[in-house]
């Protein structure tokens, strides 16, 4: 059956019709308008709950509701009176609007319209502000999350569940417009995005401002994400904004706040200079979430990275889903030996751990404690598919005097609330590799982060005239990288002279020397930036407080929580621990007749619905829905599994695989208990959770877990027990199948080792291998030492026969510097536009060539040349 129309799958209509959003960007923050158009086309009152993600680091300071032509603004209340009074309306028949924050992750929100009469539409507004954060290539990025992915609530975690529905993009029954403007004191020198945009528009001359819209037709299928550049490089600067006028003086809206923005530059010299000490612990996700092409860049790049860490440093690898492993017990010094272990290991890793418990692995990493003269740098790869964030976050904090540690989100829809969380509390980087972005660049910048030197002792001095004071309101900087930005806020007390001065000091110590960056900036209030600033600075108080709180658990400091509510009221910023509130007092009339709820369903991406996604546990402690392709008619489900026998329905509807009931002989078509989580490919379709260690798991394979027909004689479709082709509104999810799964059971064997056992059906399709990136090819062949050995494998990844490599090398040289030299020729001259991720390995071969080892370099590169065809200078090499 096809769903058509603004339906669900339940052929229930969908209230949210369309969504709007209005983005100014002013330098690096944005200001986010959001307007959700809802329409009640039902003959009974609804309620429309809509849950969504935001982005992490947000400040949510308006919300609105207009219904006809009366506009409700709403007010932020302390949650649970906010609840109550939500309740109350509802009960007594009038409308009521309630926006609250997730109490496990701030990067989720739900959103409640009650009591939607029947033909009655409403318009909600909603407004955030935020930072945006400066990448690689010096660009600003903003995303507008729109997908928002299952999250792993583990069971034992803290706090409470939010309900989520998710389908297949191509069902999200709504619609998204969405806008630009840009303005900053620089030019503007372009605008990119992975979604299509219309051409940019210049306002000015100066092209300093201008606007840029998504092109017609876009789904809302994928977070959209936005690359702003400016034409100068970022600079530090300094924003005084005015206090609100009607807020008393002394509080931190009545005050004047200033935002600091710090781009600290070190002497190239002191970067030059590589680490060769660390332990290195590598912290892989293998959840279901992980698959394809999300697992295999994982593997690429962890071969990067151990190629390129240094000799002398210690390292270690783990991996987890709803257990954890490790590659070995303890961390183990880096040599040829332990490295080849380890890629060996690496190879073999598949995303079929389940779940996505990442407290356990983390508590075990920290259980180790550190070698001495070896700092602790965390490399933590994740699709933030994770429910209990707060908790995951508090203990990266309760640690962090002991590591550094560096998060990489991997696909659209991760929780960038984690991902930016674990690096901020952690003194690391965060990252983002989304849409077609390649994972190793990114990772490698991180390593080159961690392997230079670590910035100590930082402190931040303030130098204002007289009679004027500072409150800062940021946490202390507790890392500076390169090209990075650091903000601070700090609310201004006192009177000073409109055209006096003030200046800070950032003073910290790099590799034993001294530094120190200082920044003039005017007290004058700039003209027309609102409340922006006080806002974001609001939203920084806010956050430390919290994470204050949630460091008292098992002992709540509702002092804490106190000054919370207070500074959330006070500003009109949300918090875990107030929410958005807005009733429609009306005329004394009330809603008739009984009300109806009706969850908005949110966008999930194709790797959700590819039998990724959190398996092994719930949505924030729900089942998770998910969606396949079938003829049956389809059904929505509600699953309330014990934890001992989950069964996570494969969809928002619970498929079913036979044609008709008769088909198979069954009247009750469920799963068979006898046949040990394999079943008839005439039963409904489910993942199954199995509390089992990982040797005694099923694991999913591809775009559903394939299951094996145990009873094929009980449909009587032995050959022909696929899906039917027949239904044309799942054609593409069967597509999809075809192409990315090898349909086959993935098969333990009592040692652990996973096999695959072909199915006796239609989707038995082998997926041909590609051929191996040719840098990886060379990359895998180099020595943990740094050089290269001369074999028909190094011929081969560069493009040449055993004869011919061996025939010019020059006599006097060893084959292992000839090896080297023509690696090192061959990723300057033809893989230069990679530069970025084998920059590292390859500064650590040219340290290989500088020790006594290699006396006739020149020759080598000369010959080097002529025998590639290249034209790469010696000093280019850097030897």
């Amino acid at each position: 059956m096809i769903c058509c129309g603004l339906l669900t799958s339940g052929k229930e209509p969908v209230p949210l019709k369309s969504v709007e959003v209005e983005l100014e960007v002013r330098d690096h923050v944005a200001t986010v308008v959001s307007t959700l158009n809802y329409e009640n086309k039902e003959d009974k009152p609804l309620e429309a709950v809509f849950v969504f993600p935001m982005p992490g680091d947000a400040a949510v300071c308006h919300f609105s509701a207009t219904i006809g032509q009366t506009q409700i603004v709403a007010e932020v209340k302390e949650k649970q009176k906010a609840r109550e009074e939500y309740d109350d309306a509802l009960s007594s028949g009038q409308q009521a609007f309630l926006l609250e924050e997730s109490d496990q992750s701030p990067d989720i929100f739900s959103l409640s319209v009650g009591s939607l009469p029947p033909g009655e539409s409403a318009s909600i507004r909603l407004e955030y502000v935020t930072e945006l954060a400066v990448q690689a290539d010096e660009g600003l990025r903003f995303v507008l999350p729109a997908v928002l992915n299952p999250r792993y609530h583990p069971q034992g975690s803290e706090g409470g569940s939010v309900q989520v529905t998710s389908v297949p993009a191509s069902l999200v029954p709504y619609s998204l417009s969405f806008s630009a403007r840009v303005s900053s004191p620089r030019p503007v020198s372009k605008v990119e995005s992975n979604c299509p945009l219309d051409p940019l528009e210049y306002l000015n001359t100066e092209q300093s401002q201008a606007t840029v819209k998504l092109a017609a037709g876009h789904k809302f299928d994928r977070d959209v994400e936005l690359l702003i550049y400016y034409k100068d490089a970022h600079q530090p600067t300094a924003v005084v904004e005015a206090g609100q006028t009607s807020a008393k003086s002394g509080t931190l809206m009545g005050d004047p706040v200033v935002m600091l923005s710090l781009y600290p530059e070190f002497s190239q010299a002191v970067m030059s200079s590589l680490a060769s000490c660390g332990e290195f612990v590598f912290l892989l996700d293998r959840s279901g979430s992980m698959q394809g092409d999300r697992i295999k860049s994982a593997r690429d790049t962890l071969l990067l990275l151990l190629k390129s860490l240094p000799m002398g440093c210690f390292f270690n690898i783990y991996s987890f889903g709803s257990s954890h492993e490790h590659i070995f017990p303890k961390s183990v010094e880096y040599s040829q030996e332990t490295m080849e272990e380890a890629l060996k290991k690496v190879g073999e890793m598949e995303a079929n751990l389940g779940g996505t418990e990442i407290l356990r692995p983390l508590k075990d990493i920290y259980s180790h404690a550190c070698i001495p003269n070896q700092p602790r740098q965390l490399f933590v790869f994740t699709d933030g598919e994770v429910g209990n964030t707060k908790e995951v976050i508090n203990l990266v904090k309760k640690n962090s005097g002991s590591h550094r540690c560096f998060s990489f989100g991997i696909g659209g829809g991760a929780s960038s609330a984690l991902i930016n969380g674990l690096a901020k509390e952690g003194g690391g980087h965060a990252q983002f590799i989304t849409g077609t972005d390649r994972m190793q660049p990114k990772v490698m910048q991180s390593l080159r982060f961690a392997l230079q030197p670590t910035v100590v002792d930082i402190s931040v001095k303030w130098d204002l005239p007289k009679g004027a004071s500072v409150t800062v309101l940021s946490p202390p900087i507790t890392s500076l990288f390169q090209g990075q930005r650091s903000l601070i806020y700090a609310q201004l007390t006192g009177q000073s002279p409109e055209a006096a001065e003030g200046s800070v000091t950032v003073k910290y110590s790099l590799a034993g020397h001294p530094s120190q960056n200082k920044l003039h900036f005017s007290l004058k209030p700039a003209e027309d930036s609102g409340l922006t600033v006080h806002r974001l600075a609001a939203r920084t108080l806010i956050r430390s407080l919290e994470m204050e709180e949630m460091e008292c658990r098992g002992q709540p400091d509702e002092g804490v929580k106190k000054k919370v509510v207070e500074l959330s009221v006070q500003s009109g910023v949300s918090s875990a621990f107030t929410a958005f509130i807005a009733v429609k007092k009306g005329n004394g009339e009330t809603i008739q007749g009984p009300l109806v709820r009706r969850n908005v369903p949110t966008s999930m991406p194709m790797m959700a619905m590819c039998g990724g996604g959190a398996s092994g546990g719930g949505m924030m402690g729900r089942p998770i829905p998910r969606m396949v392709s079938c003829s049956m008619p389809m059904r929505r489900t509600v699953m309330e599994a014990s934890p001992s026998a989950q069964m996570v329905n494969v969809g928002v509807m619970e498929a079913q695989s036979c044609k008709s009931m008769e088909s198979c002989g069954r009247r009750n078509c469920s799963m068979s208990k006898k046949s040990k989580g394999m079943v008839s490919c005439s039963m409904p379709m489910r993942r199954t959770v199995m509390e089992a260690s990982p040797s005694a798991q099923m694991v999913n394979v591809g775009v559903i877990e394939a299951q094996s027909c145990k009873s094929m004689e009980s449909c009587g479709r032995r050959k022909n027990c696929s899906m039917s082709k027949k239904s044309k509104g799942m054609k593409t999810l069967l597509t999809a199948m075809r192409r990315t799964v090898s349909s086959c059971v993935r098969r333990p064997t009592s040692k652990g080792v996973v096999q695959r056992e072909s199915l006796n059906c239609s989707l038995d399709i082998e997926p041909q291998q590609p051929p191996r990136d040719p840098l990886l090819q060379l990359v895998s062949l180099q020595k943990a030492s740094g050089c290269w050995e001369l074999d028909p494998a190094l011929a081969a990844a560069v493009g040449k026969t055993s004869e011919e490599v061996e025939n010019t090398k020059p006599a006097s040289e060893n084959k292992e510097v000839w090896a080297t030299i023509l690696a090192l020729i061959w990723l300057h001259g033809f893989k230069m536009d990679a530069q970025k991720e084998w920059e590292l390995l390859a500064m650590k071969a040219v340290s290989w060539l500088r020790a006594p080892n290699a006396p006739c370099v020149a020759e080598c590169v000369e010959a080097g040349n002529t025998l590639l065809g290249c034209k790469v200078q010696k000093d280019a090499l850097g030897i």
